[in-house]
């Protein structure tokens, strides 16, 4: 028994004994590592840092109708040399070759001189920065790619030390044309877009972030993706560029011209809604005119007589009237229970005794306000309920935010409603409708009386397919019977031939539309506080046989001139209409020679090439076809006279110029001539004509 007492003790001992020689070996290894070995496993650590990194996609794109660019995501550069990189090697190479990279850097940004850029380069040489910013301004990647063909600088940033920092920025390649439809991004894209067609569709814009680690392998860091990000879809909008162009360019030569505050034009296509052009133009403090708010679509204003159009096809509606009832408006005043109603004309002596197509031709306020009055005001309801049945009160439910809510009350709002409320309401006032919600109305006059929702967005679009269509939406399958809408598209058309909207007309193809003047309420300060302000306004549809577009025009507070909404926004109606009907024009020439001639066509200057084979696979022979743009040397200014602008901003810009478009057409000058040397960077200016 003590025999094996003694046997347990030993065994435990070494066990025991064991257990403390292991523990001091851990402790003595540990130590070791925690320091002997300490550097090098803080290196180990360091080479498999896996921090995660996310990777930001590439925004989609807003494109027009048939596929032009209006807003993308275009990479910029800011420029550094790291004067210490690459030691003594690169540093003679870049002594050597510093002439040789100043006159590159010159000829890429002429703005600053040779010797500017020497001394600039030889203060950070002798810095020793390693962050040197090399050019003050952002860069696009065109520039980008010709700095980094300069000596040294087209080395690895290791060996030559030339890196750069990259922004991604959102461009409109169309400057201000629907800016304010198309929305703005705010300067950290991070926050997302600020409004319109960019915050509408953010989340298909935007596309999804991926994930990449970055790992430490060899002193240097490798990014390793793990989840690839991906990248938006491109939005396809309804807008037109040539149409937005023509009515951008309409509307600031009139705002110019009777110096007003605001300016609206909108084009919709009658059939399907879809917004072609819209325009959105406030006088800023410098004088010019910038897109600033979309008045088009937020703007809650009392519409004018534009509105009488709705009051008398309420009344036809209900069988009160005809074109044919007459109103003796008298000397151009009516005394309206405790006010004086008035027409524009009161202080000629009025229009007498008239029918209700002149009412509407010379937009008698007293012919309408009498009439609805004299019907409704018993039942001042009906006549509200009829305005609603035509849809004329929807929100539309845009598809971009900010829209204004129309405000047509009536009795049964819990509103005051007073014995004057009517008259005036009849007339535009005491109303608030934005203009979009002007335009679909009429659009649906024009449109047989089915009212469509405002389209600006119809398709998105990834890798060129099509992921979702936007189609048309109908509001109201029809806003008044068929004899309804006769009779008021009959008027319509005489606003125009015969009474006051006649600047709106054309002698090529009939319109049909009317005019709006309206005072501007300041609130409680009433509309004639510190002078009258007007809103001036047209809106209707061509060509009036078979509409294809209907359009608004909206101008407030016209400082110049005597404020009429035939003159100023009819005018400005009818050039776009003009300019579009013109676009949209298709001769029949099969009778304009005879049959037995041959004449060969004329071809533009251009992309001779392509003019080349076009002819040849028609078989066609044309000496009009010459070869000055592909052999005139891409260091010389081309002559762009008589081209297209696409065909003179491709010409010019593949040299390296910056162009500036001034009117709409061919190429009619331009500032710099044809033959000068090309200074990369300058802004050629050219004048178009129809």
């Amino acid at each position: 028994m003590a025999v094996n007492k003694r046997n347990i003790i030993a065994r435990y001992f070494f066990v025991v004994l064991l257990m403390a020689l292991v523990g001091v070996a851990i402790v003595v290894k540990a130590s070791f590592i925690m320091f002997g070995e300490r550097q090098y496993w803080q290196d180990v650590a360091e080479r498999f840092v896996n921090d995660s990194v996310p990777l930001k996609p590439n925004r989609g794109n807003i494109l027009s109708h048939d596929g032009k660019l209006m807003a993308s995501s275009l990479p910029e550069y800011r420029i550094y040399m790291d004067f210490k990189a690459g030691g003594y090697k690169k540093d003679t190479m870049l002594v050597n070759h510093l002439d040789e990279i100043c006159r590159g850097l010159n000829k890429i940004f002429p703005d600053k001189s040779v010797a500017s850029f020497k001394a600039h380069l030889q203060k950070g040489r002798k810095q020793g920065s390693r962050n040197y910013l090399i050019y003050p301004k952002r860069i696009s990647y065109i520039q980008y790619k010709e700095v980094k063909k300069l000596p040294v600088f087209r080395l690895n940033k290791y060996s030559g030390g030339f890196h750069e920092q990259i922004f991604n920025n959102r461009k409109k390649p169309f400057g201000s044309l629907a800016a304010r439809t198309l929305g703005d991004l705010y300067a950290d894209t991070a926050q997302g877009a600020k409004n319109g067609i960019e915050l509408a569709f953010d989340t298909v814009l935007k596309g999804r972030y991926g994930i990449a680690h970055r790992q430490k392998v060899m002193n240097k860091y490798l990014t390793l993706t793990t989840v690839p990000p991906t990248d938006g879809c491109d939005v396809v909008t309804t807008i037109d560029v040539d149409m937005q162009d023509i009515c951008e360019k309409a509307l600031v030569d009139k705002l110019k011209e009777i110096d007003a505050s605001v300016g609206v034009a909108i084009l919709m296509e009658v059939k399907t809604g879809e917004i072609k052009a819209i325009v959105n133009m406030g006088k800023a403090t410098n004088g010019n005119y910038y897109e600033m708010r979309n008045y088009a679509i937020s703007d809650l204003m009392e519409p004018g007589s534009t509105f009488k159009t709705a009051s008398i096809m309420v009344a036809l509606e209900d069988g009160k009237i005809t074109p044919q009832t007459r109103v003796n408006t008298g000397n151009g005043q009516m005394k309206m229970y405790d006010r004086v109603m008035r027409d524009h004309n009161y202080n000629r002596g009025g229009y007498g005794d008239i029918d209700v197509t002149r009412i509407l031709e010379v937009s008698s306020n007293i012919g309408v306000s009498y009439l609805i009055d004299k019907y409704y005001h018993d039942n001042p309801q009906k006549f509200v309920d009829g305005l609603k049945r035509m849809s004329i009160d929807q929100p539309l439910h845009l598809q971009i935010a900010g829209e204004g809510k129309p405000n047509v009350r009536g009795p049964k709002d819990g509103k005051y409603f007073a014995k004057t409320t009517l008259p005036w309401m009849s007339i535009g006032y005491e109303t608030q409708l934005p203009p979009l919600n002007i335009l679909t109305f009429y659009n649906a006059i024009a449109n047989d009386g089915k009212m469509v929702r405002p389209l600006f967005v119809k398709e998105i679009v990834k890798n060129g397919e099509v992921l979702e269509t936007f189609p048309t939406e109908v509001i109201n399958k029809k806003i008044c019977s068929d004899k309804t809408l006769t009779q008021i598209r009959e008027i319509l058309r005489k606003v125009v031939s015969e009474g006051l909207a006649k600047p709106a007309g054309n002698s090529q193809f009939a319109v049909a539309g009317k005019t709006g003047t309206a005072q501007i309420s300041q609130g409680a300060a009433g509309y004639k506080s510190g002078g009258t302000m007007h809103m001036v306004s047209f809106c209707g549809y061509f060509p009036a046989d078979v509409p294809q577009y209907s359009c608004i025009v909206s101008i407030q507070n016209p400082r110049i001139g005597y404020a009429s909404g035939g003159v100023m926004a009819g005018s400005v109606f009818g050039k776009i209409a003009e300019r579009v009907y013109a676009k949209n024009l298709s001769y029949d020439v099969s009778h304009a020679v005879d049959s037995l001639s041959n004449i060969p066509p004329a071809t533009k200057k251009g992309n001779s090439k392509e003019s080349s084979l076009v002819l040849e696979e028609l078989n066609v022979k044309s000496p009009n076809v010459t070869k000055e743009s592909n052999e005139v040397s891409l260091g010389i200014v081309p002559n762009v006279t008589g081209m297209g602008a696409k065909d003179a901003v491709y010409q010019l810009e593949r040299r390296g110029l910056k162009v500036r478009l001034n009117g709409i057409g061919r190429v009619k000058s331009q500032s710099v001539a044809s033959g000068h040397a090309v200074v990369k960077g300058q802004t050629v200016s050219l004048e178009l004509t129809p």
